[in-house]
């Protein structure tokens, strides 16, 4: 592992064993497989208490990559991204989905956000990884809600310098919302949060899941509860249909996302 990365990413993990063992096709970087030893970052793994193979999976890793396995004192993906920020030895951070894909010149792009004085903080357009008109069009709503208003959401990958992370407070501990109520804290600092030219790839399996109409829906009336002062609970209750599981956001098949 390099000695003085000039990036750390941050991976929160939960049960995420059937997407470690997808098996990558030719032509797509998978994963944790689109990174290389050669690059000046550091991947930080904090598991949040998985119950399957994610720990020993990610482990896999280890030798062909500068890529560490944590576990969290505190289960709770803002508690697992609080965690891996306070081991990080990067001048930046980059918060990032397992089941996303980053542009092959991130760290170029992020460098160019992060080395300016006028941005707190930046993050990626996003691609949802499934055909259809329907979902391109809501990858440009994504974008103008992120670049006008201002609210890139967590799957789009945040980034930030670790000092100025440090100086916020970190995540909310929160089991829901918690990207978006950073988002808002970012809001109120003199620099603006820059979204890059790249986008994210992020996997469809919500959306695939619920459909599109519904999984819109949902996340509308979890941000409208939040903003109502719905309790965390109810809208963990709300956006998965069931009560949270130690503080981690589950699907019913175990996988978080």
């Amino acid at each position: 592992m390099a000695d003085c990365p000039q990036l750390s990413i941050i991976i929160p993990v939960f049960n995420e064993a059937k997407i470690l063992q997808k098996s990558p096709t030719a032509n797509t970087r998978e994963y944790l497989g689109q990174f290389t030893q050669d690059q000046p970052i550091e991947i930080l793994i904090v598991d949040g208490g998985s119950q399957d193979s994610t720990v020993e999976l990610c482990q896999t890793y280890a030798d062909s990559l500068p890529l560490q396995v944590f576990i969290s004192p505190q289960p709770g993906r803002a508690n697992q991204m609080n965690y891996g920020a306070s081991l990080a030895r990067g001048e930046w951070l980059l918060f990032l989905h397992l089941d996303s894909i980053l542009p092959r010149d991130f760290l170029t792009q992020i460098a160019q956000i992060l080395t300016n004085s006028s941005y707190i903080a930046g993050a990626f357009g996003l691609t949802i990884d499934l055909p259809g008109r329907p979902y391109r069009w809501l990858e440009k709503l994504i974008l103008w809600r992120s670049i006008y208003a201002q609210k890139p959401y967590g799957d789009q990958g945040l980034f930030i310098r670790r000092q100025d992370f440090q100086q916020l407070g970190g995540f909310a501990d929160l089991p829901i919302m918690e990207d978006y109520q950073f988002v808002q804290k970012l809001g109120k600092q003199r620099g603006k949060v820059a979204i890059a030219k790249g986008k994210v790839i992020t996997s469809g399996r919500r959306w695939q899941k619920l459909g599109l109409m519904k999984t819109t829906a949902i996340n509308q009336v979890v941000v409208a509860g939040y903003h109502l002062g719905v309790s965390p609970q109810t809208l963990v209750h709300w956006y998965r249909g069931a009560k949270p599981n130690r503080g981690n956001r589950t699907n019913s098949d175990g996988t978080s996302c």
